[in-house]
């Protein structure tokens, strides 16, 4: 049986600093809604995940997190990667994952597929992982709400088309739904499910 070499590349060279400093900056931008952040440490991750995505899923994901991941993801060896260095079970069902990925230029389904919490529990929704083709320049979007002082500007590079839909159908389910970070190269930024977005 062939083993895949780049499943056990790569990883944080100094695990708990670089991922309590990933974590903080996870934390900071969900307080912090589409404010970008840019990750300075290598995960030597597989391809197609991005430098960003790779970083967050080893400070995210373990043993307790099942992981779903987009068909382009899931055909590499990410899976593998993730599994080998997090412990993280990769699961075919949206339903039960934590934490989800999905590659640039990935089309989106419903954000309802996946856990979206309950009333009692909305921290065991799913977080989205998606990554786009640029943070900081592309189309224009204004987000207001809790964590934004009247209003920001963001722009975003290769948004899938449904996003926008979907996102409007997430809100009005707070507590529950999901929340989304947007991963470009080694730029991130934060989406909580309170954020409103306007094109």
């Amino acid at each position: 049986m062939a083993t895949n070499t780049e499943a056990f590349s790569g990883g944080f060279s100094d695990p708990v600093f670089q991922s309590q400093s990933i974590f903080r900056m996870l934390m900071d931008g969900m307080a912090r809604p589409g404010s970008i952040r840019t990750v300075e440490y290598d995960a030597g991750q597989p391809e197609p995940l991005g430098a960003a995505a790779g970083a967050i899923a080893l400070t995210l994901c373990d043993h307790d997190t099942p992981v779903w991941l987009s068909a382009g993801l899931s055909k590499s060896a990410v899976a593998e990667w993730i599994g080998f260095h997090s412990g993280a079970p990769i699961t075919r069902e949206k339903a039960e994952a934590r934490f989800a990925f999905v590659e640039p230029g990935a089309a989106l389904s419903s954000f309802g597929l996946f856990s979206l919490g309950t009333q009692e529990y909305p921290d065991r929704s799913t977080t989205l992982v998606i990554e786009v083709a640029g943070l900081g320049e592309g189309h224009s979007f204004t987000l207001s709400g809790p964590g934004i002082l009247q209003s920001k500007a963001i722009e975003i590079a290769g948004l899938p088309d449904a996003f926008l839909r979907l996102w409007a159908d997430n809100r009005p389910l707070f507590p529950r739904g999901i929340d989304v970070i947007l991963a470009a190269g080694k730029s991130f930024l934060c989406l909580p499910r309170t954020t409103k977005i306007v094109a």
